[in-house]
């Protein structure tokens, strides 16, 4: 089969930066027709900048990576510097990126590669807040039907929220451009925390990526010793989890993953609980399934993936 023609929106983050070096060593599956960065983890200057700074580590600097939307669709933007550092790639030492941005808006991007490219051939891959994609949604509504999947990080079931009681970063950094994304009618997967809380970086996973003994796997392993803090702390969990990477290892192995095709709508009236994603597991209303909820999946399956696929970079 040739290989399924991506966009990959980002506010990079280090699990985001993995997702990246995850797709782009996976040319046999995915072709990454460019990247979009939005605000998210850190403002828009940083996730544009990041962006570049990984794919040279990649060593791909013909992706071309453009900037798009600075703020969300309603609210002040919020970031995450407290989880992802000041850069938002804090952990190893990266030069500055010497690519440039590509000239033009992320969301015009978007919206004239799925206009240009045959329906059904161009899947996007939100890995931070959805503003760009409604953005190209809401400028371009014809393009909806072009889009054969949106393969997304956000949201929550049972583990509910991270940067709120019921929400996930994400979703809650703009629940206006969630809600309008998963209103689309366009096929939706969701990559929420409930199954990216599984992907956990060990200490053995960890010295697996720096045994790699590469630019990429040393880069890769110091990006989640600084990020494993954070949740370390406050789940007292094992490691880092890798959220993220999960959406590009679903393009690669599916069947690593499992879930329930189920109604997800998104709160964006309750300051109490904005940007929960109210995800109807069991099936309790009648509303018509519009997302495939993603609920479990092979951890050593996917970390045998990720550190086979970055030793090739």
């Amino acid at each position: 089969m040739a290989p399924r023609k991506i966009i990959i929106d980002t506010d990079p983050g280090q699990d985001d930066a993995v997702a990246i070096l995850l797709a782009l060593a996976s040319p046999e599956e995915i072709d990454v027709l460019g990247i979009t960065a939005v605000a998210g983890n850190v403002p828009l200057e940083l996730t544009a900048k990041n962006a570049r700074i990984v794919c040279e580590l990649a060593g791909k600097t013909h992706i071309p990576v453009y900037a798009g939307c600075d703020r969300p669709l309603k609210r002040p933007l919020v970031t995450a510097e407290h989880v992802h550092g000041k850069t938002g790639l804090d952990g190893p030492v990266l030069p500055d990126p010497q690519m440039a941005l590509t000239d033009g808006h992320a969301v015009e991007f978007i919206i004239d590669t799925l206009r240009k490219n045959k329906p059904g051939t161009v899947t996007l891959c939100p890995l931070g807040p959805l503003t760009n994609i409604a953005t190209a949604f809401q400028k371009a509504p014809d393009i909806i039907d072009r889009v054969p999947e949106i393969i997304l990080m956000g949201g929550a079931y049972f583990e509910v929220g991270n940067i709120t009681p019921t929400a996930e970063f994400n979703i809650y950094v703009d629940p206006e451009a969630a809600d309008i994304v998963f209103k689309s009618g366009a096929p939706i997967i969701v990559m929420p925390l409930d199954v990216t809380h599984k992907a956990l970086v060990t200490k053995q996973r960890n010295d697996a990526f720096r045994a790699l003994d590469t630019k990429v796997g040393h880069a890769v392993a110091e990006m989640t010793d600084f990020f494993e803090r954070f949740d370390k702390e406050k789940y007292g969990s094992e490691g880092a989890p890798l959220h993220d990477p999960c959406v590009t290892a679903y393009l690669i192995r599916p069947e690593l993953f499992s879930g329930r095709h189920i109604n997800v709508q998104i709160e964006t009236q309750s300051e109490l609980t904005m940007g929960m994603t109210v995800a109807d597991w069991w099936g309790v209303t009648d509303h018509l399934p519009n997302a495939l909820f993603i609920g479990d999946i092979d951890t050593d399956g996917f970390f045998d993936l990720l550190t086979e696929r970055l030793a090739r970079l």
